[in-house]
């Protein structure tokens, strides 16, 4: 079962779908790439978002877009989580749990874009040794390039977490798609997703991107990265 482990789906919430009928043609065009379960992650803020209001817009949207599909038996499964920005003190927010995976224990955190400092690596840590949470990092491709990857791949494959990648990343071609197939050989890639937001400028692109994983490295790879999506659902 191949999952889309990062999606802006649900209606009217962030800068994703700005409606049902846009969410539906994103779940239909999933559908055609084969993905089989997505899930919806709208970015949350804290420094802009309080997160009992967050929770409430999220569930209404979740609920008017399954009222919309409930007899849609051909589309994705939505799952539900949130696309968390990194903030200081992470590790130690009350309302986290909320925020994970379909109540997985496995949440999606967005790094700033400025660099690292050590103390934001040991908070990752701590989300996972203190919370029990286990870290996603969202879209690692945007922080890295084919030039200068700052270690960053090698930091994460000795940590407790996750990483996934957009579809965008096998997509580029040249040096980029090189880059993004030698991590997932090497299993520092894990989860995709194709952070789809729209029908024009982001639609979704995963099945494209499994395609080329298919060709380059072989199928094998494509049921690794569904393993890992079935453990984190417990299947």
């Amino acid at each position: 079962m191949f999952t889309d482990f990062h999606s802006h789906i649900l209606p009217g919430i962030d800068d994703g779908s700005s409606s049902v009928e846009e969410s539906i043609k994103l779940l239909e065009i999933s559908a055609e790439q084969g993905i089989k379960r997505i899930v919806a992650t709208p970015h949350f803020y804290a420094n802009h978002d309080a997160p009992e209001r967050f929770l409430e817009r999220r569930a209404n949207a979740k609920a008017l877009l399954e009222k919309a599909i409930e007899n849609r038996e051909d589309l994705p499964k939505i799952e539900i989580g949130a696309e968390v920005h990194y903030f200081r003190g992470i590790s130690d927010s009350e309302f986290l749990p909320e925020l994970t995976i379909t109540d997985k224990r496995f949440i999606l955190i967005e790094m700033p874009d400025s660099d690292w400092t050590d103390g934001m690596y040991s908070e990752l840590e701590s989300i996972y040794y203190q919370r029990g949470i286990t870290p996603i990092i969202a879209h690692m491709d945007r922080y890295i390039s084919p030039f200068r990857t700052r270690k960053i791949p090698e930091k994460f494959a000795k940590m407790p977490v996750l990483v996934q990648a957009n579809a965008s990343f096998f997509l580029e071609g040249g040096l980029t798609s090189r880059l993004a197939l030698r991590l997932l050989k090497e299993d520092k890639i894990q989860l995709l997703g194709s952070d789809c937001h729209n029908l024009e400028r982001r639609p979704p692109k995963l099945g494209l991107a499994a395609e080329i994983i298919e060709k380059k490295l072989g199928k094998e790879f494509l049921e690794r990265i569904d393993r890992y999506g079935e453990n984190i659902f417990g299947e």
